[in-house]
């Protein structure tokens, strides 16, 4: 009789807890709770890289990880203008984080065991996926990585390219010299300049340099292959969970809004659909935004501020530089960019 009471009391503390009731909305958390007081999202960003984040003339930025700002910014403030841009160099951008200097990294950032463990932050799902590249002057007759033995390369200090090319030399039994320099635009002046022989990077960073940076963007050229796995990804501080989720799950709504077919133009009407996930999604039905500490129209919010995932990818990537998806393409389409379920 007492294992029978005790069975019982369990399958109604389950099915009170799980099964029936509601999860409570947690109060807003330190990270959530500044944002919104503030009335401002401070987002920190690469000094200058085109396709990620540029600055132009009047000071204002674009690229696809500004974008990734502007999407948490709506979905949190219903408003992608509400962005505070901080401009951070390789070796400043993890103290600055950690720090609190900034509420979120969206700063061509590889996700790294060292970086996810070690430093205090969590990372959230691949926004561009990459690898190591190299441009060289073509007057230099380089066609492949193997001629670049005793070169002269710039790289930025602190990097996970830096790290890179030193592994990559010396697995082909190659010496190099590496030209460090922290300031983006110093770094891609210097080797405009012939202070080097090499420019290193991701390689979706040298189209955009070689395209606007070059007199002559033809006397340049990008080595063919990538050497790296760099997944990029925004980061945050590990001691905030439900900053965490919104960031994260900000960018799984960009990458389902593409694969359902909402768009920035169309969102208003597809808060019509027939299809639950997109309604769900939306916020038309149902109220996903409370398990994150968002409003209902959180997701909806991010996809009319900037789009959806392909949308933002057209937009940085289109022309001039026409750079290919490839694995940056969504899941259906053979890439690597997956949506979680928004249930």
């Amino acid at each position: 009789m007492r294992k029978f009471l005790m069975a019982a009391a369990l399958v109604a503390f389950a099915s009170n807890t799980i099964i029936g009731a509601e999860p409570a909305h947690a109060a807003d958390g330190p990270t959530l709770t500044a944002v919104k007081k503030r009335g401002e999202l401070i987002c920190g960003v690469h000094q200058g890289r085109y396709g990620f984040a540029i600055a132009d003339k009047k000071g204002k930025w674009k690229g696809l990880d500004v974008d990734v700002c502007k999407a948490v910014a709506a979905a949190v403030l219903g408003d992608g203008n509400k962005v505070k841009y901080i401009p951070l160099g390789s070796v400043q951008r993890f103290p600055a984080l950690q720090s609190g200097q900034v509420d979120m990294l969206s700063r061509t950032t590889t996700i790294t065991l060292t970086r996810d463990s070690a430093l205090g932050l969590n990372f959230g799902p691949p926004t561009f996926y990459t690898g190591t590249g190299f441009m060289v002057r073509k007057k230099l007759g380089i066609t492949k990585v193997d001629q670049l033995g005793g070169a002269a390369i710039c790289v930025f200090p602190g990097s996970t390219t830096e790290k890179n090319i030193a592994a990559l030399f010396k697995s082909k039994g190659m010496k190099m010299t590496p030209v460090v320099i922290e300031n983006s635009k110093e770094l891609v002046s210097a080797y405009m300049a012939g202070r080097c022989d090499v420019l290193a990077m991701d390689q979706a960073g040298l189209p955009g340099h070689q395209q606007y940076d070059a007199k002559t963007p033809s006397d340049h050229v990008i080595l063919d292959g990538v050497y790296s796995k760099e997944p990029l990804a925004a980061g945050v501080r590990a001691d905030d969970d439900q900053w965490f989720d919104i960031t994260k799950w900000v960018v799984h709504a960009l990458f389902n809004a593409e694969e359902w077919g909402i768009t920035q133009a169309n969102v208003d009407k597809m808060k019509a659909s027939k299809d639950p996930n997109v309604t769900r999604l939306l916020g038309a039905t149902g109220n996903l935004g409370k398990k994150i500490g968002l409003g209902k129209s959180w997701a909806y919010d991010a996809i009319k501020a900037v789009g959806n995932y392909g949308e933002v990818y057209d937009r940085n990537w289109g022309p001039p530089l026409n750079l290919a998806r490839g694995v940056n393409e969504l899941w259906t389409k053979g890439g690597l960019m997956y949506g979680f379920p928004m249930k």
